[in-house]
């Protein structure tokens, strides 16, 4: 069985809503990579106890570290928040993982009933689904942990692609109808406080949001001056391309880094 934790940047709201993107990210793995990953966390957040006094069982929120609030606020320098960030995604390059990165461009969306947490969430699953397709190992199941926030919008999504799947057809105009088998149980509730695997999708979610905002979106989205302050625009980049080894590239054959965007 594989095990998917997934986490959000940005909000889901439309017609109404406070920012233009949303970034639906998941990581993914084995059940049998699931405790050498942890331990590799773990023993990172222990070094980096040491090296930075961040503690062990601190939650890391990228956006919220990076932009200097709540419960890091001056508590480390523009520099040393930059070097941790990059740290973070140094991890998760060398975890035995894969990542999906899903935007919704709310400025590209031309129906008033459209569904963004929906379509975000059924693209990200359909790409987990063909991955697992591809897969050599036999048991190819794949159970979705959480926060709790919108796991109740979750399952309805869930429940409703497994009984009826449309996907778009690359070869023609319409879809065609393919429901997603592998996916077991309802989307379970963890605490993103709980979970060191949730804090590294929000990492993601956040990393592919700052590159969303500089490389896919027209016109281009300025970052917020908390963030400037420790970022530059590029560094998404690097970042990305940090963590490559981990991102399932396949998932979009139209970015360099797999990110799936729509609407197109």
């Amino acid at each position: 069985m594989y095990i998917c934790y997934f986490d959000e940047s940005g909000d889901d709201g439309y017609p109404q809503y406070s920012s233009q993107l949303f970034v639906l990210s998941s990581i993914y793995m084995h059940q049998s990579s699931w405790k050498e990953n942890y331990e590799k966390i773990r023993a990172f957040r222990k070094q980096l106890k040491i090296d930075y006094e961040f503690p062990v069982k601190m939650e890391f929120h990228t956006m919220h570290f990076l932009s200097d609030k709540d419960p890091y606020h001056g508590k480390y320098s523009p520099v040393v928040r930059k070097e941790i960030t990059f740290l973070f995604c140094e991890l998760i390059a060398a975890l035995k993982i894969k990542c999906i990165n899903v935007v919704i461009d709310k400025g590209r969306i031309q129906r008033a009933d459209y569904d963004v947490l929906e379509n975000a969430l059924t693209y990200n699953i359909q790409r987990i689904e063909n991955d697992m397709n591809y897969s050599q190992l036999s048991d190819k199941d794949f159970l979705i942990l959480s926060d709790e926030g919108r796991v109740a919008s979750m399952r309805r999504v869930t429940r409703k692609i497994q009984r009826i799947n449309f996907i778009p057809s690359k070869h023609h105009h319409g879809s065609y109808r393919k429901e997603i088998e592998h996916l077991i149980e309802d989307p379970l509730p963890k605490p993103s406080e709980e979970s060191y695997f949730i804090q590294m999708a929000d990492l993601l979610a956040s990393t592919t949001m700052l590159y969303a905002r500089r490389n896919l979106t027209n016109p281009r989205i300025s970052w917020a001056n908390r963030l400037l302050n420790v970022l530059d625009y590029g560094d998404e980049l690097e970042m990305l391309n940090i963590m490559k080894p981990s991102l399932n590239t396949k998932a979009s054959g139209r970015d360099d880094y797999g990110v799936v965007y729509y609407p197109i």
